[in-house]
C-alpha cells in the first residue's frame, strides 16, 4: 500500500509539471516544434496542418540537417486502440505515413533509431495540440515558463 501511496504521489507531480503540461519550455524548433533531445543528433517533433508528424534532425546549433537511413515509429491515441504511424524520408525530414488519430491532447511514444546501426531512443510525452495563448506554439512546443 505504501509504494501505491508513493507511485501516485509521483505521477500527480510529474502531471502537474510545467514541463509535462506545457512541452518542452525552452526553445522551439526551426519548424515551431518541439525539440526531442534525448538521442544524438537531437530532432524537432512537428504537426503539420493535416496532423502528419514531420520529423526533422537537426545539428548542434538546432538547425535541420539530413539524416539518411533512420528509423522512426510513433504510437499514439486511445491507449485501449493505439495507432501506429511509420515515416519515410521528404527532403531533409522524416513525415508519417498516416495522420494522428482525431483529439487534441494524445499521448505520443516514439522511437527513433538515427542510423542504422544506432541504439533506438523512446520518448513520451503529451501531443497537446491546442494553441498557446501566449507563445503561439502548439502546447506541445510550448517555450512560456508557466502551467496551463
Amino acid at each position: 500500500m505504501k509504494h501505491i501511496l508513493i507511485l501516485t504521489g509521483l505521477v500527480a507531480a510529474f502531471l502537474a509539471s510545467p514541463v509535462h503540461a506545457h512541452g518542452s519550455v525552452g526553445k522551439a524548433g526551426p519548424n515551431g516544434g518541439r525539440i526531442l533531445k534525448k538521442g544524438e543528433p537531437h530532432a524537432e517533433f512537428f504537426v503539420t496542418p493535416d496532423k502528419k508528424v514531420r520529423i526533422t534532425f537537426l545539428n548542434a546549433e538546432d538547425k535541420p540537417m539530413t539524416q539518411e537511413n533512420a528509423q522512426i515509429t510513433l504510437t499514439g491515441g486511445d491507449r485501449a486502440n493505439p495507432t501506429k504511424l511509420t515515416f519515410t524520408k521528404d527532403g531533409d525530414s522524416y513525415v508519417s505515413d498516416k495522420p494522428l488519430p482525431e483529439g487534441n491532447n494524445l499521448p505520443v511514444v516514439i522511437q527513433i533509431k538515427a542510423t542504422a546501426d544506432g541504439k533506438t531512443v523512446t520518448e513520451k510525452f503529451g501531443a497537446n495540440l491546442a494553441t498557446c495563448g501566449e507563445c503561439k506554439h502548439p502546447e506541445y512546443a510550448c517555450t512560456c515558463d508557466h502551467a496551463e
